[in-house]
């Protein structure tokens, strides 16, 4: 990604704006990738990363891909009504680095990992 994570985030922001998504969404994905390029670019040790959004009726899949096997942490699945923790609790176990998947986990409507292609995809639905 020559680029890197400002180029990533304004194609991000061109498209969905071509798009008319609305201006809420837009920031939300812009973040979003963000996150998940930087993510990608400090944990592998390739500079072959891709970003690609995928439009659907329910709203973009944001798909950020790269060569090499980091391990990202899984989302956690979403708190029951009956657990009051916030954000930061639920994520105490993370190390430093991996905090900007709380705020990915806080912004979009859900999203994963998963090994694909002799890789790794993170993707975030928005």
């Amino acid at each position: 990604m020559p680029g890197g994570v400002p180029e990533a985030r304004h194609r991000v922001q061109e498209a969905m704006r071509a798009w008319g998504e609305p201006a809420d969404r837009v920031d939300s994905a812009a973040l979003i990738v963000t996150e998940l390029v930087t993510n990608a670019l400090q944990h592998t040790t390739t500079r072959r990363i891709r970003c690609r959004l995928l439009r659907s009726a329910d709203g973009v899949r944001i798909c950020v891909w790269n060569r090499g096997r980091a391990r990202i942490p899984a989302p956690r699945p979403p708190a029951d009504e009956a657990e009051s923790a916030d954000a930061g609790e639920l994520y105490a176990h993370l190390s430093e680095d991996g905090r900007g998947l709380v705020l990915v986990d806080a912004l979009a409507a859900r999203w994963g990992t998963r090994a694909a292609l002799a890789g790794q995809l993170v993707w975030a639905d928005v």
